[in-house]
């Protein structure tokens, strides 16, 4: 973690930010106080990736079976 003294910050404010984006945890201080912590904002989801459940889903043989008729029944809305 490092610190970074409020009026060195102005002054290198965007090396501090670049550095947080790398993931670097930057705290900067008042008086040797500290007052800010710098961190990067989660990335935002960006939806589905094709392929993410690869290899960790299975079926076994009887998924292809027909239905019985009572599960038929069932499935359709029936009771």
């Amino acid at each position: 973690m490092k610190k970074v003294p409020i009026y060195r910050a102005k002054a290198i404010l965007s090396q501090l930010i670049r550095q947080a984006e790398a993931g670097e945890e930057i705290i900067i201080t008042r008086d040797d106080a500290p007052v800010i912590m710098l961190k990067p904002i989660s990335p935002k989801f960006s939806g589905r990736k094709f392929g993410a459940m690869k290899g960790r889903a299975s079926t076994s043989v009887s998924f292809f079976e027909p239905l019985s008729e009572s599960e038929l029944i069932l499935w359709e809305g029936g009771k």
